[in-house]
């Protein structure tokens, strides 16, 4: 099922009943929802109100922790009018008697009108999208990907820079088990830029990812030593490294604070410093006030992002 926007500006098709994956977009999908959310400014700053789905709910089913991406979907959803349900904690829901996944993702499936999921194993999104009928948004599996979060990063260096195509992106941290990094990789191999993988030789980018790339013909490169390229890039994205996803944890503790981004390393380079968050030991306090700092920008551009996700999802299913 293809929908096609009404504005007389935009003549692109959005050809998604779900967001699963980075990998299902392509560019032009991305353009139309960059397009999008860059039109919803207003209505995200509140400088403008909109009831566009007025009468809808979402549905936020989140088996992990999550601080931006719950709050910015809940977010997201109001502003354009609509509303809200939550299962909250697992240990005070059905869940905890051993219901299964699926049939909780049915029961909100009769409340509301897309569904939001966060879960600790890849493929559960996807899974769910043969399952049930409403849209399926994938906020995060495992280590697999989290598509909304490309989303918005690509938005952020579109909305710094002007453009994504001809930039040198670093991606640094934790290139294993980063959901984030594995989709933001994905969709900047179908722009023309440089890119190069910064990571413990114990946190490399997946095999997997790098066949991805290597499909496409997009040229990488992998270091372990950020001074070594840090003059040549425009943007540096950060990660951290993931406690939660390592197997072993002493593996962890070798490891952790492989890198700290401070304002004494930033000094006289011209890029910005971006950052899914939370950060933990990984980017210095310091860099805070400078002229460096997106992350917090970027987490702010959640809302617009999310919300041309959601209104392109929901109002034109029910059209």
């Amino acid at each position: 099922m293809y929908f096609k926007c009404k504005l007389k500006e935009c003549n692109i098709i959005f050809g998604h009943n779900n967001v699963i994956s980075i990998k299902d977009f392509e560019k032009e999908d991305i353009k139309f929802i960059l397009d999008e959310a860059e039109k919803l400014e207003d209505i995200a700053q509140s400088k403008e109100k909109s009831e566009e789905l007025s009468g809808k709910i979402l549905g936020l089913l989140f088996y992990e922790p999550s601080t931006r991406t719950r709050l910015s979907f809940e977010t997201a959803m109001k502003r354009l009018g609509g509303d809200c349900i939550s299962l909250g904690e697992t240990s005070n829901s059905s869940v905890a008697k051993g219901e299964s996944i699926a049939d909780t993702a049915k029961m909100f499936e009769s409340y509301c009108d897309a569904i939001v999921i966060r879960h600790d194993l890849e493929g559960v999104s996807r899974f769910l999208s043969d399952v049930i009928d409403v849209p399926i948004i994938n906020a995060g599996d495992g280590a697999g990907q989290h598509p909304t979060q490309t989303l918005l990063d690509l938005y952020t260096i579109r909305k710094h820079f002007g453009k994504i195509d001809g930039l040198n992106i670093a991606l640094l941290g934790d290139l294993k088990y980063g959901r984030t990094v594995h989709s933001l990789s994905y969709a900047l191999g179908m722009y023309d830029v440089k890119m190069t993988f910064v990571s413990p030789e114990e946190l490399k980018m997946p095999k997997e990812n790098l066949l991805d790339l290597e499909k496409n013909n997009i040229k990488y490169k992998e270091t372990s030593n950020l001074k070594d390229i840090i003059d040549e890039i425009d943007v540096l994205y950060v990660t951290r490294i993931q406690k939660e996803r390592f197997p072993d944890i002493e593996e962890y503790e070798k490891i952790k604070g492989a890198y700290l981004i401070n304002k004494d390393l930033l000094e006289g380079k011209e890029l910005i410093v971006m950052h899914p968050l939370p950060r933990v030991d990984e980017i210095d306090y310091d860099v805070d006030n400078t002229k460096y700092n997106k992350y917090f920008e970027q987490a702010a551009n959640a809302i617009p992002v999310r919300m041309a996700i959601l209104k392109n999802l929901i109002r034109h299913r029910y059209e």
